[in-house]
């Protein structure tokens, strides 16, 4: 089979195709996140927590596939960064893992007895459900751009130095937690109004407020803090990045302000953190307003722009070693063979479209408000 592209090409293509991943897994299992954590909260009634878990409950399923899709993505790409990282958050990700399994037990069996006790203690698991992974995902993050403790010996065997707790339990990596946590119910409460009436849309309003102005006060000093407070990387020199070069084959600086650099180099990627800001602010004032259809494309817009701002301050590092900066895993040197990239390329340009295809259908479907009136007469069918 002829390649499509060059070796380079490729690696560059399946970079953005693993940020077009993870921004569909923040765009639509995000929303579901945190709906999941404002249920305790926003609900006061069973009816509305029904109604919040209604919202979601018939997506929630296809919308996780985005993540699964997104480590698929890795594993076949990017093999070495996938085995590396997950040795090194091993505990991290088992402890997304374990939250997970309460959405899809929480959907399920909620609603199955009327006991107020056993319903409520399914809202706080579906609570965790949605808190734990938004956060994690932040910190995890936050790691990646202070570097992950690993070393690589001669053998290309990777070594972790440190703890869990010394991953996860720092000023800067909680900060971006907050960031992800912020930004995700902020974007979860733009979706509830679209979906909600009278009160749970007043209080939903309320909570795009308070959770919009968390999350870019917390964005603004993350970025202050990457510039000029965490040590970044930049590569001194390596082999032709078109061929086959292995992490070992380069030399890496550690510099304060580093993650910069490609903001002066490529001044367009200055629209990253534009794009999470404006959104961030266009949502807001649009909830206000009552336009929340408009509201959500511009929340979805300010995810897509916090990923994109790590993603083009990191570039070409995947995964930093903050042990021996010269081990750390980039785009050229861990990713698949030639022509891996160019049998999956092929699948992905035949089956994406299919699944954007087949998921805008399902919105369209499902759109609508669902209210307690509703709820009530469909108790037979409805979570």
């Amino acid at each position: 089979m002829p390649f499509l592209f060059d070796y380079f090409t490729l690696k560059i293509i399946w970079w953005l195709f693993v940020c077009v991943l993870l921004i569909g897994f923040a765009l639509l299992d995000g929303f579901d996140l945190g709906v999941g954590i404002m249920l305790p909260f926003v609900a006061k009634t069973d009816d509305q927590r029904r109604v919040l878990i209604n919202s979601i409950g018939p997506t929630w399923e296809g919308n996780q596939v985005w993540f699964i899709t997104a480590g698929g993505a890795i594993f076949a790409a990017w093999p070495f960064v996938y085995a590396a990282a997950f040795s090194g958050f091993y505990w991290a990700l088992l402890l997304v893992l374990f939250a997970l399994f309460f959405r899809p037990v929480g959907f399920d069996y909620r609603s199955k007895v009327e006991d107020p006790r056993w319903r409520n203690a399914w809202d706080w698991g579906l609570f965790v459900g949605g808190f734990v992974p938004a956060l994690v995902f932040g910190v995890a993050f936050g790691n990646l751009l202070q570097g992950v403790p690993f070393h690589l010996d001669e053998f290309m065997r990777p070594y972790y130095t440190g703890s869990f707790w010394g991953l996860v339990i720092n000023p800067f990596a909680l900060l971006a937690g907050v960031v992800s946590l912020s930004m995700l119910v902020m974007h979860g409460a733009v979706y509830l109004q679209m979906r909600t009436e009278a009160e749970l849309y007043e209080r939903a309003q309320k909570v795009v407020l308070f959770a919009g102005i968390i999350f870019m006060a917390a964005f603004a000093v993350a970025g202050i803090w990457q510039a000029y407070g965490i040590e970044g990387y930049r590569i001194v020199s390596m082999p032709d990045a078109g061929g086959v070069v292995t992490p070992l084959d380069k030399k890496v600086a550690v510099a304060t302000g580093a993650w910069m650099q490609n903001y002066s180099i490529y001044p367009w990627t200055i629209l990253a953190p534009i794009l999470a800001f404006a959104g961030g602010i266009l949502a807001i004032v649009l909830t206000r307003i009552n336009r929340p259809g408009i509201a959500f494309i511009f929340s979805g817009a300010s995810l897509a722009g916090v990923i994109l701002t790590a993603a083009c301050a990191m570039f070409p590092f995947i995964m930093p070693s903050s042990t021996i900066p010269n081990s750390s895993l980039t785009v050229w040197d861990v990713t698949s063979s030639h022509r891996t990239l160019n049998l999956m390329f092929i699948a992905v340009v035949v089956f994406l479209p299919i699944v954007l295809v087949y998921t805008s259908w399902v919105y369209r479907v499902l759109r609508g408000k669902i209210t307690e009136e509703k709820i009530r007469k469909e108790s037979h069918t409805a979570y």
